[in-house]
């Protein structure tokens, strides 16, 4: 017991030392710690608020319906599902409802950024989807709105995926939505990455473009619990029904419930900061990928102004590929991950081209423009001219302690 008590405490140790720049991660405010390790994480709930399988929830059912309640509101929806324990189990839940077996699907392929369960090797190939794809150019990292048009008339896919695990800029949204209205092709909108962003009004958002249903995980740029939610305006009750069901008894029974209350919490935040967090977070992204841009990296999106997220995208091909470049940085307390890049080059898949950065977290410790700068400077000194920096980094991270943006 000792060994696996000594080894999270190493673990909490070196993170807090560390620059994290994940793109997929981020970290619960102390109110949602604090929620998070109450009772309710020993609790057990299957079905709907008010109608349950188990007894003694008589306050989580409340905690749930409010919390429901609160979302429906604040993206102007009629269908919340919170009960999804991660992004992928939400995919999982809406694209089985939507289409069975045989039947074909388009998603945007790894070149436009597609996350794993949007392709062969998740869950749309373990649904035993016919899969199309978007037409995507690479060069200029958009989706050919004609060609892809074209395809959604000819193929007549059940649904199409947008949004995505690599989401650099917007997409034309509504300008693919009249071809899918011409076929009854629903739109599906992963906002895994993006939902903080979207939350604040800072990117894009769906359903005014003419998504039918968003998915998304509550922990990157929101920055809630671990888990997964499904938003939807549908008017078709046997759908919405049908997504209830999927989830459970589908593919989820206990969705685990000391989430609830933090998602919910991490939304009042979100109403109260993340106008000022999210506008930072993207002023942080910019200014991180112009200074390394100036030290010489490749830059994915550079003739776009760089990106409109939270993510930098670059090219290491010419430092090692994305396994090495990933690997020297965490030896020097810098984490991030390697990633296929779009028209990656690369024969070998666990050396992509590329490396994703997220500034979602680091931001919320309170690092602004200069501290990018800072973070691309160590970048290059490790990358480039090999430079044992550690020490430079867990003292620079160390002014970087405490939580911003929460009550």
């Amino acid at each position: 017991m000792e060994k696996i008590i000594d080894l999270v405490n190493e673990h909490n140790n070196w993170r807090r030392n560390c620059i994290n720049l994940i793109a997929s991660e981020n970290t619960m405010s102390p109110i949602c710690e604090k929620l998070y390790t109450s009772d309710l994480m020993h609790r057990y709930a299957e079905g709907l608020p008010f109608k349950r399988y188990y007894k003694g929830l008589k306050y989580v059912d409340q905690i749930e319906d409010i919390t429901e309640k609160a979302f429906k509101e604040h993206f102007k929806v009629n269908f919340v599902d919170i009960r999804p324990t991660s992004g992928t189990l939400a995919n999982y839940s809406v694209f089985s409802a939507l289409a069975k077996p045989g039947e074909t699907v388009m998603t945007l392929g790894i070149d436009g950024g597609s996350h794993i369960s949007h392709e062969k090797g998740g869950a749309i190939g373990m649904l035993k989807y016919e899969i199309e794809h978007v037409t995507y150019n690479p060069e200029n990292l958009e989706i050919d709105i004609e060609k892809t048009g074209e395809k959604i008339l000819e193929t007549k896919p059940k649904f199409i995926v947008l949004g995505g695990s690599v989401l650099l800029f917007p997409q034309p949204i509504r300008e693919l939505k009249k071809y899918c209205n011409e076929v009854q092709t629903k739109m599906v909108y992963d906002a895994a990455h993006v939902f903080g962003l979207i939350t604040s009004s800072n990117f894009q958002n769906p359903f005014e473009e003419g998504v039918d249903i968003v998915t998304s995980s509550t922990h990157k740029t929101f920055p809630g619990p671990q888990g997964g939610i499904i938003l939807a305006n549908l008017d078709d009750e046997k759908l919405k029904t049908r997504i209830q069901n999927k989830v459970f008894p589908g593919f989820v029974s206990n969705h685990h419930l000391h989430r609830v209350p933090c998602l919910y919490v991490a939304l009042r935040e979100m109403q109260e900061f993340g106008q000022e967090y999210t506008s930072q977070i993207i002023k942080n992204a910019k200014a991180l990928a112009k200074k390394l841009d100036e030290l010489g990296f490749e830059v994915i999106g550079k003739s776009k102004g760089y990106t409109q997220t939270h993510q930098v995208l670059l090219n290491v091909s010419k430092n090692g590929g994305g396994k090495i470049v990933a690997d020297k940085l965490e030896d020097q307390n810098i984490i991030l991950n390697k990633n296929i890049i779009p028209h990656d080059s690369t024969d070998d898949p666990d050396n992509p081209n590329g490396i994703r950065i997220g500034v979602q977290e680091m931001t919320r410790y309170g690092m602004k423009e200069e501290e990018m700068e800072q973070i691309a400077e160590f970048i290059f000194d490790i990358v480039v001219n090999n430079k044992q920096v550690k020490d430079k980094v867990i003292e620079f991270r160390d002014n970087f302690k405490e939580i911003k943006y929460v009550f």
